[in-house]
C-alpha cells in the first residue's frame, strides 16, 4: 500500500486541491493575502523555461474553478482581463498587389471646324472667269513651245492678280525683308511662322527669313443668290 501511495499520490493531490480551493474561496481575506505572492518578489515563472507541470496546472485549474465560483470580484476580473489561453495572433494581412500605373491619357483631339464648299467654289469661278486658270491647268502643255506657254502664263498671271486685288486684301505676315535675320521668342505663333531647316531645341530661335508669308486681312467675295448652284464653276458654251 505504501508503494502504491508513493507511485500514485492521489490522496496527497486531492488534499492539496481541497486546501487550495478552501484558502482561495472561503478563507478570510487576511489568509488569502498571506497566500498571495508579494508584489515585490520576482515571480518564478517569468521565462518560457519555467512553465508549470501537469500536476501544478491541474491544481491551478481546480483552484481557479472554486475561486471563480466563490468570488464574484475574481470572476469579474477574469472576465474583464481575459485571463486564459492566448489567442493566436492574427494572420498578417496580405501585401497589397502592386498597382499597375495608369495608362497615359490619350491627347484630346483638337475640334475641327466644318467649312462650307461655297466659298472655295466661288473663288474657283472667279479665277476661271478672269484668268482661265482651270483651262490652263488641264491643258496638255507638251504639245506647245515654251514661247506659247509663256504667253498663256502671262494671261493667267494677269487674271489671277486681278481677282486677288479685287476680292482680297493680302498683307505679308512678317514685315522684315526676305533674307533678314530674325529671332523668334518663346510662345511665337506657330500657325503664322513655320520653321524649316535644322530645327533643334526650343525657343528662342534665330534664323534667316526666307519667305515673309501672306495673310488675308479682308475678303470681299460676292454674295450668291439662294438658288445659285456654286458647283458650276464655268458653264458650258454653245455657239449658235
Amino acid at each position: 500500500m505504501a508503494a502504491s501511495d508513493a507511485r500514485y499520490p492521489w490522496r496527497l493531490i486531492l488534499v492539496e486541491l481541497v486546501s487550495f480551493a478552501f484558502v482561495w474561496t472561503w478563507a478570510p481575506d487576511a489568509v488569502r493575502q498571506r497566500a498571495r505572492p508579494s508584489p515585490y518578489r520576482t515571480p518564478r515563472m517569468n521565462t518560457p523555461t519555467q512553465l508549470p507541470g501537469f500536476w501544478s496546472r491541474l491544481s491551478l485549474a481546480f483552484g481557479a474553478f472554486f475561486k471563480t465560483v466563490g468570488d464574484a470580484e475574481f470572476a469579474a476580473r477574469v472576465r474583464d482581463d481575459q485571463v486564459g489561453p492566448l489567442a493566436a495572433p492574427p494572420a498578417p494581412a496580405p501585401a497589397p498587389a502592386p498597382v499597375a500605373p495608369a495608362p497615359a491619357a490619350a491627347p484630346i483631339p483638337t475640334p475641327l471646324r466644318e467649312t462650307t464648299p461655297e466659298a472655295a467654289l466661288q473663288l474657283l469661278t472667279l479665277l476661271q472667269r478672269e484668268a482661265r486658270l482651270i483651262d490652263f491647268a488641264n491643258e496638255n502643255l507638251a504639245a506647245y513651245a515654251d514661247a506659247d506657254i509663256g504667253a498663256a502664263a502671262r494671261v493667267v498671271h494677269e487674271g489671277c492678280a486681278r481677282v486677288l486685288k479685287e476680292h482680297f486684301t493680302i498683307q505679308p505676315v512678317r514685315t522684315e525683308a526676305e533674307g533678314a535675320r530674325v529671332t523668334l521668342e518663346e510662345g511665337f505663333d506657330a500657325a503664322s511662322v513655320r520653321l524649316t531647316g535644322n530645327v533643334v531645341g526650343k525657343a528662342p530661335f534665330k534664323g534667316t527669313l526666307s519667305h515673309r508669308g501672306w495673310r488675308a486681312s479682308d475678303v470681299r467675295l460676292p454674295q450668291l443668290a439662294k438658288e445659285h448652284d456654286a458647283s458650276i464653276i464655268a458653264p458650258a458654251e454653245v455657239e449658235l
